[in-house]
């Protein structure tokens, strides 16, 4: 919430079941469809597709603003949270998928990007005396590490097919994620609206610049082709679920909110096999349904609290 200099700063209110399950629900389906654009986007470098991806969410949150007659500036000048947030939740991770997905399959990215809320889970414990891990989330964390392991392990060996470039790109990723929801718990005083919209101007500007520089110009020159995926990349599958996981992580504490985590590949997995024709091996199947398993026990044990 935006708070007035010198005033203290409220404490968010605690979710409530139908709050929590509603935005994790509705910010999965969102973000999962990502995936889908990023592969009918064809063959953009994903420096150029971190950039539009960045451009039109920005685009679609001033415009949300505007209508809103909102202030644009950032809460008290925190110009280094939009910048933070811009890498690690936008031109870092966006790159990293994009360049992915040329290397492995939208339903194995996703899975991995599961393991997301593990991170979290095991950052929160190191950082934060409420966050700690009990006995159950610990065996969770413990299921989802080898769960990790059936998905990726295989990329190690050099005749399994697996891109491991691929793997630790998205391993990566999920990093990145994980580091970002601990980062928007530290902000005390801050509108999550304008967060979200500082982070796309943050993540836009640095991969515009990375593109021309290390693409070159004509590397935009396919964007035209691909501009129906390229919009709804940028306000479907950005714009829209940004603005609820900033809410929603603000309400509930990064590892309620990093649930997300847990749905998305379900929903990723699902659109994979309807609209790109992709097969999911059972080894697949069986490494994301351990990582979900894992991710299950972390997220779903104690009762909800409200971020601080």
């Amino acid at each position: 919430m935006s708070v007035a200099p010198g005033e203290a700063a409220a404490l968010p209110a605690a979710p409530t079941p139908v709050f929590l399950a509603a935005n994790l629900l509705v910010c999965s389906m969102l973000w999962s469809t990502s995936f889908l654009f990023i592969k009918l986007s064809g063959n953009i470098n994903p420096f150029v597709l971190a950039s539009i991806r960045g451009l039109i969410g920005a685009s679609a949150l001033l415009v949300w603003f505007t209508v809103q007659a909102k202030s644009i500036r950032p809460d008290n000048g925190q110009w280094h949270h939009w910048v933070i947030l811009g890498a690690l939740n936008g031109w870092i991770p966006n790159v990293l998928v994009a360049h992915a997905l040329t290397q492995i399959g939208t339903a194995p990215a996703a899975m991995i990007q599961a393991s997301g809320p593990l991170i979290v889970a095991v950052l929160s414990h190191l950082l934060y005396a409420d966050e700690r891990l009990t006995p159950r989330r610990f065996v969770g964390v413990i299921v989802g590490i080898a769960g990790m392991g059936i998905l990726i392990g295989p990329a190690a060996l050099p005749d399994s097919g697996i891109s491991a470039w691929g793997v630790l790109t998205m391993v990566a990723t999920a990093l990145s994620y994980a580091m970002a929801n601990l980062y928007v718990r530290s902000i005390k005083q801050a509108d999550p609206a304008r967060l979200a919209l500082g982070q796309q101007i943050c993540s836009a500007i640095p991969a515009t610049v990375l593109a021309l520089v290390v693409a070159g110009p004509s590397a935009f020159v396919a964007v035209p082709g691909s501009a129906p995926s390229l919009l709804a990349l940028g306000i479907v599958s950005t714009a829209l679920p940004i603005l609820l996981f900033m809410r929603l992580i603000r309400r509930a504490g990064p590892t309620r909110a990093s649930m997300v985590g847990y749905l998305q590949p379900v929903w990723t997995t699902i659109l994979a096999v309807l609209f790109l024709n992709e097969i999911i091996g059972l080894r697949e199947m069986i490494g994301g349904a351990v990582v979900l398993s894992g991710v299950a026990l972390v997220s779903l044990s104690g009762r909800i609290r409200s971020a601080r």
